[in-house]
């Protein structure tokens, strides 16, 4: 695992998980980070002073404290793993999305909708029969047919 205060270059990162208090961890899920986020490193962590971060339109300065209990993986390592198809995910296991298949009208309708190449997707639930899904995107539900989950490669974080 490779903490938030350890990393060596500037880029964008997935949070892994938060190992603080319950209080801290709490505290940073007020302010959206947790979890399966994606935050961009503007400057490197020194000895004496924290970072600053980019995250949902707002730049954020973290001390080394915080930083050192926010595991997070590089977006390039991840996207470079082993793929699975949105169907074949596991219920509540965060994915990032590598490429999305099909005509070219499938395509614009789902990145319409928000899944669009390094966007995180847990899927939430899954219909009795298996079909349809109901995913979280971006912070809102969403339902897919099966058919159309199959044509999302992910890759799990």
């Amino acid at each position: 695992m490779q903490m938030l205060s350890e990393i060596a270059g500037k880029g964008t990162y997935i949070i892994r998980e938060l190992t603080g208090s319950r209080r801290l961890t709490k505290r940073l899920a007020e302010i959206g980070i947790k979890a399966g986020k994606s935050i961009e490193v503007i400057s490197l962590p020194d000895h004496t002073s924290g970072l600053i971060i980019y995250f949902q339109g707002q730049r954020l300065a973290v001390s080394n404290d915080i930083a050192s209990q926010i595991s997070v993986a590089p977006v390039s390592e991840i996207t470079t793993g082993h793929f699975k198809t949105l169907s074949d995910m596991p219920i509540n296991k965060p994915g990032v999305v590598a490429k999305i298949l099909g005509n070219k009208a499938l395509r614009k309708r789902l990145m319409d909708m928000g899944i669009t190449k390094n966007t995180v997707v847990r899927i939430d639930r899954v219909a009795p029969l298996g079909d349809p899904i109901e995913l979280v995107v971006r912070g809102y539900k969403l339902s897919l047919r099966k058919s159309d989950a199959q044509l999302v490669v992910l890759t799990e974080i």
